[in-house]
């Protein structure tokens, strides 16, 4: 029997945040492959500390994206964060860049050829998760940590609140009551700021942005309401702390709230299915909880390297469906071809959308016209819901 009355906490980080701002830079370096060829292979880590990026990786993809091509990408992509410290400046960083062709043993096990068709970029198992916590489907703890750094960050970049840096971190813990969430009980935020601002001024300037960010009443108490703990924040981003891509996969996926596979997001490209099986799972379990075949639903596929079709599909409904799991598992492939192609296809992934995940969440997004957050789509209830009555 699942306990109802809990605490459960999740955090998030701003775009700021040094292993986010990495996130952010091999992201804007996948569309950038993908604009120039929709076909391009992707694999890209960056590194960043105090003024100096570090981009390493592996593509197949065309000649006319240049080390100069990519360097002006990453420049870029600090820029619109807004990182124009000495310690770290979108223009004076040393950029280094160590990218090489892909492997051909990896090529010739993924590429379709003959009647073979694409296989999965490598082994792993992937999970989606949804539930009816948010109106977007997602647990309510990270997405009230994402909600309340996303509020920051408009007012940082709108010029509100000059006084507020890149660096961020927020954490939030809720009450569960009957297995609802019904109040925060504590909040942490964590701020880079301004020499000339203290504790209490940070204090005051986040609090709305908490206030306004939960629903009415959830507010913490006074005294479990912590903004800047350490009492300073001023030296932040990669010149405070080193930075990497894929340290933050659970802040990318369900706060903890769900399984994560293991495999980190960015970085990488289509058809990569660390990233793209975890989009369609987390596709289908949205679908499946919008239909109202369940409350909450995590779903799990796991895939070969070189091999087309996922090895198995799982489906758990956290005893809140109202259709027999199994049935579910058998009619998903019904309603989706989960190979990495039909994948890519259904979902559209093969085009320039990545730089915009790197932050703030993967999931809980809204879908966009140029096809951004498709997997955020509910075109699958009527499918589902038809499949499942035959």
């Amino acid at each position: 029997m699942p306990r109802s009355d809990y605490l459960f906490t999740s955090e998030s980080v701003s775009e700021g945040h040094p292993d986010k701002l990495c996130d952010r830079v091999s992201d804007a370096v996948v569309d950038a492959y993908l604009t120039a060829d929709p076909h391009a292979r992707v694999a890209v880590e960056t590194l960043a500390t105090t003024n100096l990026l570090v981009l390493a990786g592996e593509v197949r993809a065309p000649a006319s994206v240049t080390p100069e091509t990519i360097e002006a990408v990453a420049r870029h992509a600090v820029r619109e964060i807004g990182y124009e410290q000495a310690g770290f400046h979108w223009k004076s960083a040393k950029v280094q860049i160590h990218i090489h062709a892909q492997s051909p043993d990896i090529a010739q096990g993924v590429d379709a050829r003959g009647n073979k068709d694409e296989g999965a970029g490598d082994q792993g198992i992937m999970f989606g998760h949804a539930c009816r916590e948010t109106e977007a489907f997602m647990p309510a703890p990270i997405y009230y940590a994402h909600a309340i750094l996303r509020s920051l960050a408009e007012a940082r970049h709108s010029g509100a609140e000059p006084g507020l840096g890149p660096d961020a971190k927020s954490q939030v813990t809720l009450r569960y009551v009957d297995g609802k969430p019904v109040g925060a009980t504590s909040v942490v935020v964590s701020t880079q700021h301004g020499e000339s601002l203290e504790q209490d001024e940070v204090r005051e300037i986040v609090r709305p942005h908490v206030v306004n960010t939960l629903p009415s009443g959830w507010m913490c108490p006074e005294a479990d309401f912590y903004v800047n703990p350490t009492g300073r924040f001023v030296v932040g981003g990669p010149d405070g702390d080193c930075g990497l891509t894929g340290r933050k996969i659970i802040v990318d996926t369900y706060g903890g709230a769900a399984p994560h596979g293991g495999g980190a997001f960015s970085g990488k490209d289509p058809t990569k299915v660390d990233r793209s099986a975890a989009y369609a799972a987390r596709h289908v379990a949205k679908n499946i909880v919008a239909a109202g075949l369940a409350d909450r639903c995590t779903i799990q596929l796991s895939y070969a390297i070189g091999v087309s079709r996922p090895l198995s599909v799982y489906v758990d409904l956290h005893g809140s469906g109202r259709v027999d799991e199994a049935r579910i598992e058998r009619v998903i492939s019904d309603v989706i071809d989960l190979s990495p192609r039909g994948i890519r296809e259904r979902l559209g992934l093969s085009r320039p959308i990545y730089a915009r995940t790197a932050a703030y969440g993967h999931f809980g997004r809204t879908p966009e016209p140029d096809g951004g957050f498709s997997w955020e789509r509910l075109d699958l209830v009527d499918d589902l819901t038809t499949a499942l009555a035959r």
